[in-house]
């Protein structure tokens, strides 16, 4: 057997208006220089901290967009998993190399057969509202209310045989064949761990306490002021003796980027996260005296951006054809001038920080006449204006970023005759028409969790072409090879055959290039300084702040 071992008068400077920030804000992109600051990739803060801890303090973090729900187990969406985060746990944590660690589950063995894991769970863990937690929670949690709530868990979970509780404290997960994956699925992000005392026998999105959400993380639910704010506050009762450190958290929900970046800025706001910053603002906010700036912490989503190609319509069904693209494109000018440093240029489908990587795919550098010679072998000769084709580009609406992203594609493509017309819509729209392949190109970026059997292989299998979902192959891209190399690696127990097997199913992908890959994305997290802790595990501000101590403001 393998082993591992009083906050309510708050100041509303969230409210105020910030016409002439935003004027400001849009002044400051016009006039970007032609290279951008090229950002290094920072690290955490310490998890180690050499300084003395002090108890108690409030945070105050920036939430955008507000989330639809609190409940995590019911939407997985990135604000509501900050927020879920720090009152919902999973079985298992992640360090920033994806290594597992104690959660709700304190130690755990894996059979030598990869079949059985058996999980030894806190005995004095509580939920928020006094009821003990045990394993009949993790038991209704994976069998029978993740299954109906979360695509990535119903994918895991038909790996399982039989999931059982022989007491109040293990739960053992009986597999049908053996799923490496299985070990990096277990966390809060996926398994949420749900109150069966709750949940079981409800309609579970209508339920009567899904405005009171009740977990048995460090902080419990306290108020959630629509459009302004979301309280939580301490738990006394957590399992964990003299955790959480902090009194309150305080998510502000601030619609604008430049009234978000203004409150990083002034100490208003002591964190932000994913996209609140827009890449532009993100160097001179980083070298401010008050803040400090990580890219870590983003390691279990690995998020990759790319040009998504619906390969059902020409000229997109021609192979040739999304090479070219890949030619035509400056992808270092995009990582360095529209990221401004903030991603590496991708290889392939599987992101540098994913298990399973390789870089021994077919490279394509920036190579205009390449290009060129790829729309001649088509029989796309240039027009008499110089255009070979024309196909339409759907500009993902999730900040000024993207929309630079897609008047340089339009610029790029335009110089090898390939003629992008830009249509705009709101989040919904984008969504709807994605989703249903209402689309010829478009912007996006898709989390891979940690390895390839759970956020890589959904885009590009066969069985996965869904009309109507989101997130799965709405490119419409199908090769038996790829869905029978994808398959067998994902029960393959052999370190070595798997790894051969993903090696060469990346290889086929790059070649066949389902979709424009562009970088692997870095996320900017902005630190007040007098925040400590903070980002420690593979969510990073996504985790549960247990161990998050603050300073006094100044």
């Amino acid at each position: 057997m393998r082993s591992t071992g009083n906050n309510n008068a708050r100041r509303a400077w969230y409210r105020r208006p910030q016409r002439g920030l935003m004027a400001a804000a849009a002044a400051a992109l016009l006039a970007l220089p032609v290279a951008g600051t090229l950002l290094p990739a920072t690290s955490a803060q310490a998890a180690d901290d050499t300084q003395a801890v002090q108890k108690g303090g409030t945070l105050d973090i920036i939430l955008n967009p507000e989330p639809p729900i609190l409940i995590l187990g019911l939407n997985q969406q990135a604000p509501t998993q900050l927020v879920g985060g720090k009152i919902y746990e999973g079985l298992l944590r992640y360090d920033h190399d994806l290594n597992p660690l104690p959660g709700l589950a304190k130690g755990w063995e894996i059979s030598e057969d990869g079949l059985t894991y058996t999980f030894h769970l806190r005995e004095n863990a509580t939920w928020h509202d006094g009821e003990p937690f045990t394993a009949d929670d993790v038991v209704f949690t994976a069998k029978t209310f993740t299954p109906e709530t979360n695509p990535r868990w119903r994918l895991i979970f038909s790996h399982v045989d039989t999931v059982e509780a022989p007491d109040d404290h293990t739960v053992v997960f009986n597999l049908k064949e053996p799923f490496p994956a299985f070990i990096i699925g277990l966390g809060v992000t996926n398994m949420p761990i749900m109150p069966a005392h709750i949940y079981e026998g409800t309609d579970y999105n209508d339920n009567e306490m899904n405005d009171t959400p009740i977990g048995t993380g460090p902080f419990k639910f306290v108020k959630w002021e629509k459009g302004s704010y979301v309280h939580l506050t301490a738990y006394d009762d957590y399992w964990q003796d003299g955790r959480p450190y902090l009194d309150d958290i305080y998510f502000r929900i601030i619609p604008d980027a430049a009234s978000r970046a203004l409150a990083m800025e002034t100490g208003d706001a002591d964190i932000s996260q994913f996209g609140n910053i827009e890449p532009f603002d993100v160097p001179r906010l980083s070298k401010l005296p008050n803040l400090e700036l990580t890219t870590k912490g983003y390691e279990m989503f690995a998020p990759m951006a790319w040009i998504e190609m619906n390969t059902r319509k020409p000229p997109l069904n021609d192979r040739r054809f999304r090479q070219a693209i890949m030619y035509a494109l400056d992808r270092e000018f995009i990582r360095d001038n529209i990221f401004f440093g903030l991603g590496r240029v991708a290889t392939g489908p599987i992101n540098s920080v994913t298990t399973q990587y390789t870089p021994d795919v077919q490279k394509y550098p920036h190579d205009p006449e390449k290009a060129k010679a790829l729309l001649d072998d088509m029989g796309l000769e240039p027009g008499s204006d110089g255009v070979r084709a024309n196909v339409e580009f759907l500009v993902m609406p999730y900040g000024e970023v993207w929309t630079r992203l897609a008047e340089y594609i339009k610029q790029a493509m335009g110089k090898v005759g390939v003629q992008v017309t830009l249509r705009s819509t709101d989040s919904a729209g984008w969504a709807q028409q994605l989703s249903n392949w209402d689309y010829q190109m478009t912007n996006d970026y898709v989390y891979q969790y940690g390895h390839p059997a759970l956020g890589v292989a959904r885009t590009y299998i066969s069985d996965n072409i869904r009309k109507g979902v989101l997130f799965s192959n709405t490119m419409g891209y199908s090769n038996e090879k790829v869905d029978e190399l994808f398959a067998k690696a994902a029960v393959e127990n052999d370190d070595a055959k798997r790894e051969q097997m993903y090696a060469e199913v990346q290889k086929i992908l790059a070649k066949d290039v389902p979709v424009a890959w562009l970088l692997e994305m870095e996320f900017p997290t902005l630190l007040n300084k007098r925040v400590h802790n903070a980002v420690t595990t593979a969510i990073g501000t996504s985790d549960n702040f247990a161990d998050v101590w603050v300073e006094p403001k100044q």
